[in-house]
């Protein structure tokens, strides 16, 4: 555990692997992206990296051995769903150091909590759309 004060940022939620590991990391992860300028300077202060990329602005990307729990606005866990890209939220971070046996070392960010304040259920299709196969181009 960090010493640090942990820090509370709003983000988008993208690449969730929350409950299932991800097959490149071999881990479970999120990508915290959209990040303020104020939350960007925050975990920069943390000794922590913050990447920019094209459709994710500012991000950090947060990764565990253990699955990722979310929580909805009123503290109440959310199960059996995959959370979607663009879905919203509200993530509280700090950092862990860590070393690998190749002597390697470095810092990375650690989530206490994180509240979905607007869910976007991966896979969510329109139940019903209407198509007029005339007005096809």
């Amino acid at each position: 555990m960090s010493e640090a004060k942990p820090v509370t940022v709003n983000a988008d939620i993208m690449w969730a692997s929350l409950q299932e590991v991800n097959k490149m990391s071999g881990k479970f992860q999120v990508d915290l992206c959209q990040l303020s300028k104020a939350a960007v300077e925050a975990l920069e202060m943390m000794g922590l990296s913050v990447r920019n990329k094209e459709g994710q602005g500012d991000f950090v990307t947060v990764k565990s051995k253990f699955p990722i729990r979310i929580y909805d606005t009123d503290s109440n866990e959310i199960t059996g769903i995959l959370v979607g890209n663009g879905s919203k939220g509200k993530a509280v971070l700090s950092y862990y150091d860590w070393k690998s046996p190749a002597g390697q070392a470095g810092r990375s960010p650690e989530m206490y909590k994180l509240v979905v304040t607007d869910l976007i259920p991966y896979g969510n299709k329109e139940e019903h759309v209407e198509v007029d196969m005339d007005e096809a181009l």
